[in-house]
This record gives C-alpha cells, sequence and structure tokens, in this order.
C-alpha cells in the first residue's frame, strides 16, 4: 500500500496561482465580444468610486457568478486569487462592502444601461450560427422567497413552497430554440403574471432582430396557466402570434371533458387526447381546447399540480391554442417547453436568482439583471465556443470539468501563459475551445 508523505512543510508566498484556471477561455471570449467596451460605452456612470471604476465593479459580479459564487460575502476567497484578478485586469478584488454598496448606489439610468449593453449582445450573437427560420417564446414567471421584510418589493403573494414567505416574483422569456433569454422583469411578490403580460410581450417583440419582422418569420408563444386569459389571448390573436396555454381548472371545461372522445396517441401509459371549441363562462367567444388525459398512476403526487384534475379514473391536463396541429402535436409541442424550466432551475441552482444582495429593489432588479447577462454569455460560450458534449452541458458540468481548474500564471519572456495539468482529461477538447475563439467572428 502506497504511503502519504510523512512530513510536509507549509509556506505561503505563491501569487500565480488559482483554482479557477478555466474562466480564461471565458474571459477570453468576453474579450471577443467586446463586454467591457460596451459596459464603458452604454453605461453613463454616475457613481465614481476612487478605487475601481463602475465597469471594473460589474465585472467582478459577473465573473464571480459564473465562477460559482452565489453570494457576494463569498466573493472573499477572491481576494487573494491573484491570477484570477489579473485576468480582470485588477490590482487586487474589491472587498464585500465595496461591491454591495455599489449596487446600491446604481441609478435607473444606469440599469437601462445595462439592458442595452445587454440587448446589443443578443443582437450580435442571436444570428450565430445562422438566422432563425422561426421564433419560439417560452414565457415563465417564477417564485424567489425572501427572508426579511424589509426588503423592498417584498410582498406576500404566490408562494407554492413557503407559504408564509414574502417574494419576488420576476417573469422570464427564453427564446425556446436556443435557450437565450429575451427578456426579464423584476417584480413585487403579489403581482400576478397577467399584470405585465401585454407589456412584457411587446418588449420581447421589441427585441426581435429586423429580420422577423421584415420576412415574416413565425412567431409562437408557450405559457402555463398564470397566463390563462381571453384579453391576453385575443391580444396574441391579434398580432398572428401562434400559442398554447395551459388552461385553468374551470368546471365548464371539466363537464365538457366527461363528454368528448378520446383518441389514444401514446399506448405505453394509454396517453389520450380530444379537441373541441370551448368558451369559458366569462369569456366573450370560444377557442379551441386541446385536452390529455391518462390513467391515474399508483401515487398520485402530481394530483396538487394547478394545471391537472381528476376525473373518475383519469388526470386531465388542458391547453388553448390557436394552432392548426393535430391535438397530440399541441401537446408535445408544449411539452418541449420544458427546456424553459429547467433554464429557471440553472438561474436558481447554478447562478444566484434566489441570492438576492441589497434590502433595496433597483440594486436587487441590477443584479437579476447581470445574472440573465451571466447565463446568456455561457449559453453563447457552450453554442458557439465548446466542442462535442459541452456545447449542451449544464452549468455545473462546465464548472467541474472547464472553469475550476487548477493553474499557474506566468509571465515566460513577456508572455502570459497559463499553465494547466500534465493529467488533464479533456486536454484535447480545452485546445479545441481555444481556436474556435480564436477563429470566432462576430458583427
Amino acid at each position: 500500500m502506497p504511503k502519504g508523505l510523512r512530513t510536509i512543510e507549509f509556506s505561503f508566498g505563491d501569487e500565480t496561482l488559482t483554482h479557477y484556471g478555466g474562466i480564461a477561455l471565458f474571459q477570453r471570449f468576453c474579450r471577443k465580444l467586446g463586454v467591457k467596451r460596451l459596459l464603458q460605452t452604454h453605461i453613463p456612470w454616475q457613481r465614481r468610486d476612487n478605487a475601481y471604476q463602475g465597469t471594473e465593479l460589474l465585472l467582478c459580479l459577473l465573473y464571480s457568478m459564473v465562477a460559482g459564487l452565489q453570494r457576494i460575502s463569498d466573493t472573499r476567497i477572491l481576494a487573494y486569487n491573484r491570477s484570477f484578478q489579473k485576468l480582470l485586469g485588477l490590482s487586487r478584488f474589491p472587498a464585500e462592502n465595496t461591491l454591495r454598496g455599489f449596487l446600491k448606489g446604481l441609478s435607473h439610468q444606469e440599469l437601462r444601461g445595462l439592458i442595452r449593453v445587454h440587448d446589443r449582445l443578443r443582437a450580435k450573437l442571436r444570428a450565430l450560427p445562422a438566422p432563425r427560420t422561426s421564433v419560439l417564446l417560452d414565457m415563465d414567471s417564477t417564485v424567489l422567497p425572501l427572508y426579511g421584510w424589509t426588503i423592498q418589493g417584498a410582498r406576500l403573494g404566490y408562494n407554492p413552497r413557503k407559504h408564509s414567505r414574502p417574494s419576488y416574483h420576476p417573469l422570464v422569456c427564453f427564446e425556446g430554440h436556443t435557450q437565450d433569454t429575451v427578456h426579464g422583469m423584476l417584480r413585487p411578490g403579489d403581482t400576478h403574471p397577467l399584470s405585465a403580460a401585454k407589456r412584457f410581450f411587446r418588449t420581447c417583440q421589441a427585441k426581435f432582430p429586423p429580420y422577423v419582422h421584415r420576412k415574416r418569420v413565425s412567431v409562437r408563444l408557450r405559457a402555463d396557466a398564470g397566463f390563462f386569459s381571453e384579453r391576453f389571448v385575443q391580444f396574441l390573436d391579434e398580432r398572428a402570434i401562434g400559442y398554447v396555454i395551459v388552461s385553468r381548472m374551470i368546471a365548464p371545461l371539466k363537464e365538457r371533458a366527461s363528454r368528448l372522445r378520446f383518441r389514444t396517441f401514446r399506448k405505453r401509459g394509454q396517453w389520450q387526447v380530444a379537441h373541441t371549441p370551448f368558451k369559458p363562462t366569462t369569456w366573450t367567444q370560444s377557442r379551441r381546447f386541446v385536452l390529455v388525459r391518462r390513467p391515474k398512476p399508483p401515487q398520485a403526487d402530481e394530483a396538487a399540480q394547478r394545471t391537472l384534475w381528476q376525473f373518475k379514473d383519469f388526470f386531465y391536463h388542458a391547453f388553448v391554442t390557436n394552432l392548426t396541429l393535430r391535438p397530440a402535436a399541441v401537446y408535445r409541442f408544449y411539452t418541449d417547453r420544458a427546456n424553459a424550466e429547467l433554464d429557471i432551475r440553472e438561474l436558481k441552482e447554478s447562478l444566484p436568482l434566489g441570492k438576492v444582495p441589497t434590502t433595496r429593489f433597483l440594486a436587487n432588479a441590477v443584479h437579476f439583471e447581470l445574472i440573465l447577462l451571466a447565463y446568456d454569455l455561457i449559453n453563447w460560450f457552450r453554442r458557439l465556443c465548446l466542442p462535442g458534449r459541452w456545447q449542451t452541458a449544464r452549468l455545473s458540468t462546465l464548472r467541474r470539468e472547464v472553469f475550476m481548474l487548477p493553474a499557474r500564471l506566468l509571465n515566460v519572456g513577456g508572455r502570459n501563459v497559463l499553465r494547466l495539468p500534465n493529467g488533464y482529461p479533456h486536454r484535447k477538447r480545452f485546445q479545441q475551445a481555444v481556436v474556435q475563439i480564436r477563429r470566432l467572428r462576430v458583427g
């Protein structure tokens, strides 16, 4: 049996080490995009810090998110990571209080500037590697429980897991083909998804690339039951937007379902589907409704979900749609929306969406927009620069296999050299990414 070192001495003083060596790949990608220059150009910085520029502090927050530091207090470990600091061009990493105070001091103008930068980057990268022939929007809301009533915007609203907690209730829209974000909005916890649905959708439309409007590219929307309303459906119909929206559980629809003839479309599990014109009691006209049912499973935990109801031996799921697809195809089209739920989980678990940094709503709104920007930058980096299975890997996998890589940053003959482990198993894939970033052409 091999023996470990019997004696060892400890010494401090090496400033070339980092355990985030792979972040250099991501940093090179961001330089290629000109992220720092865009932040400097399009944000009207009003606050000045004697030690740091506003752009530097934003980048510190952004890179720490990418590295996996969920809270601002976690950034303390970067205070002694000199190689990480050099990647950002800093002589030292800002203290926790500096970062938090910076967020609190930002204005609405600076928030709008950050959104403008994000939109510019979307415009650059949306058509890569090729323009889309259709636009697919996945709109969703999520609940962010808050731990303190002194937080601005902390309100008691729909909160399925922590009923007594105040929360935020942001809206997020993803492009279904790429999983890029289209738009996001941080809102107080007592805000219903429908309260801003029209305005939110108009903003999403305004962010479409010009060729969508010019070439009349089809636009389709998928949304959950929070967006079920005739006013919103009518709004979409008037704009020729295709949609599939989950229907709420309403008694007249349950009664209609009991009289419909269902057809089996998935023999395994005995899933059945039907469709019918139907006018909810409060609506002014009928719409096409698609209903899916399946036998009750032995353990019926799903019954607690708002979008399912039970009748006799079946669970039912219903949708309102203006698509002309066959009923089973409508259901399959909607279930592909599961990617949006995974994306929100990514924002919450791998990025700090659920970690509210301050008590000020505006500061938290800036932090929210920065999280969306970090998410998109990672998504673009993954899609445009990484080879093989890394293109579809979750952020947790990228951190484990790419970003959290021990390295030594050296200056050799006037050149910066990042020395990586000799036995690194993904060496070939890493080198391919370096070449791909070098070849990348962005407008």
